[in-house]
């Protein structure tokens, strides 16, 4: 008898399976079924699987999981084979993006609801998602809700664009580039790290408060990059070894939750800068960079309406002003989604961080205490919030300038974080105050890759594009938050286009029902 892992299912019995309420995703030709049980354990997170349900992943599975995962973890999933020619599996539209999900329903039984209903649009693309009343159904989404809408991208080509990057990818672990460099890569950094929390010491021990509190933030904005390496696992290349050093620079040292980043940022990275999935660009009532945010749309990550309300309509049109102001105070929205994911019983060490969360409080109060003056006191606690706010400036900027729409499964890994993400060119002096994320394609495209390899591995991305005829898009930094500003901008002024055309319709319905 043939074994399971050989069957070849049809592109009909995925879509009827997955009706069914299996999880499965292609990889490299294979099918893999993800159970329920491992979707809760996923260390990315649930939405990083159900995104790709009935989709090609091979690209996004490679650039996220080390080799010990590919080669020995990945074939306990392997329920056979799919046809995948020379122009690779023809995509199923993940019901996610329709608005259906499983949830479990009383008695443990899971139950398929229909909780977003997808928004009208006049052509291919934006699978945009509206709320709706939640919808239990157990015959699930109709088959035909998870056939993607036709599509003017040739799927050969996107096919050759993916075969490619899998190549280029083998190129790198040639060149050695995921070898974490500890001595002259972090070598340096930890020698700046202690000079700058010396510093602070010192400054603090000779009662100058505010100077101190400087360098503190400085500190702060540079160990970002660090739980950043580690939530990608780039550091020590394991996991666990990677978490746990992560919550000891994120949680205690920072105060902010490593599993709450991991699991939103592995989504941006996903579905980068799609308006209804990513949530590094859902920013009501504060920002828009897209008008389609006009339509209250449904976000499939914090699981509720993004409402264009009375606030929005203030708010985005001023979006221009009030930009980086905003961002100098987001630290604060760092700890609030940090705080709610993990007492929202998430994250596999959810304990682990809050002690270590409970413990940044207390040293950190401790210092404050110290300081005689209230004034002083305050000040201290706003400088170390605001100084490390460049980080945040330097995220959003390598993305809110991009492409939001959304291309539908179609398409490719590569052509997606190509359109949607851009480097920031800088001298190499100024390299350090980037962290080495100014190379934001070549990081979206290899997640793991260790950041002080980048620079070498984005040499190589770039001939990779050239050979494909792809855009990688690099601006300097002036010119970069420039075109962020003139989005902004945009969008701002559409806002009273918008609040127009809404109120002459509702005038018109009012007279109709007269």
């Amino acid at each position: 008898m043939a074994s399971p892992n050989h069957r070849l299912w049809t592109r009909t019995q995925v879509a009827q399976a997955i009706k069914s309420g299996q999880t499965l995703v292609i990889y490299n030709g294979n099918l893999l079924r993800i159970p329920d049980s491992w979707l809760a354990q996923h260390p990315g997170g649930r939405l990083a699987i159900q995104h790709y349900i009935g989709r090609d992943a091979t690209g996004e599975i490679d650039g996220f999981h080390s080799p010990y995962t590919l080669a020995s973890r990945l074939k306990n999933y392997v329920v056979g084979r799919v046809d995948y020619g020379e122009e690779g599996w023809t995509p199923l539209l993940p019901p996610l993006e329709t608005g259906w999900v499983r949830k479990p329903a009383p008695g443990g039984k899971w139950s398929w609801v229909n909780e977003a209903a997808r928004l009208p649009s006049g052509g291919e693309s934006e699978f945009l998602l509206i709320k709706k009343a939640d919808m239990v159904d157990d015959a699930g989404p109709p088959l035909d809700a998870l056939e993607p809408r036709p599509t003017s991208l040739l799927q050969k080509a996107q096919h050759t664009h993916a075969l490619a990057l899998r190549e280029l990818h083998e190129e790198i672990k040639k060149q050695g580039l995921y070898k974490c460099r500890y001595l002259t890569g972090y070598g340096p950094e930890m020698l700046r790290y202690t000079l700058f929390a010396v510093l602070s010491i010192w400054l603090f021990r000779t009662e100058r408060y505010l100077l101190s509190a400087v360098v503190l933030g400085i500190l702060w904005h540079q160990l970002t990059f660090v739980a950043h390496d580690l939530g990608h696992c780039g550091v020590t290349g394991d996991w666990f070894k990677d978490r746990v050093l992560g919550i000891i620079i994120a949680d205690l040292l920072g105060g902010l939750s490593i599993g709450w980043w991991v699991d939103n940022h592995n989504i941006h990275h996903l579905v980068t800068n799609h308006p209804t999935h990513d949530p590094d660009i859902q920013h009501l009532p504060f920002f828009a960079i897209t008008p389609r945010f006009f339509n209250s749309l449904w976000s499939t990550y914090y699981n509720r309406i993004m409402s264009f309300d009375l606030p929005s309509r203030i708010l985005i049109r001023i979006q221009p002003y009030t930009y980086y102001p905003i961002l100098s105070l987001a630290r604060f929205n760092l700890y609030a989604n940090s705080y709610l994911f993990l007492l929202g019983d998430r994250g596999r060490y959810r304990l682990a961080e809050l002690g270590c969360i409970v413990l940044f409080w207390t040293w950190f109060s401790a210092i404050l205490s110290l300081i005689p003056s209230p004034r002083t006191r305050l000040l201290f606690f706003l400088i170390t919030q605001i100084v490390p706010s460049p980080v945040h400036v330097q995220i959003v900027q390598s993305h809110f300038a991009r492409s939001t729409a959304d291309l539908g499964p179609w398409e490719s890994f590569p052509d997606r974080q190509l359109r949607t993400t851009t480097d920031v060119s800088c001298p190499s002096s100024m390299e350090w105050v980037h962290g080495g994320l100014q190379l934001q394609v070549t990081h979206h495209l290899f997640p793991r890759l260790p950041r002080h390899n980048l620079k070498a591995a984005s040499k190589l991305v770039k001939l990779y594009a050239q050979e494909q005829g792809l855009e990688y898009a690099e601006f300097g930094f002036v010119e970069t938050n420039g075109q962020v500003l003139g989005v902004l901008r945009e969008v701002a002024n559409q806002v009273e286009v918008f609040c127009k055309v809404a109120k002459a319709e509702a005038e018109g319905n009012l007279s109709q029902g007269n």
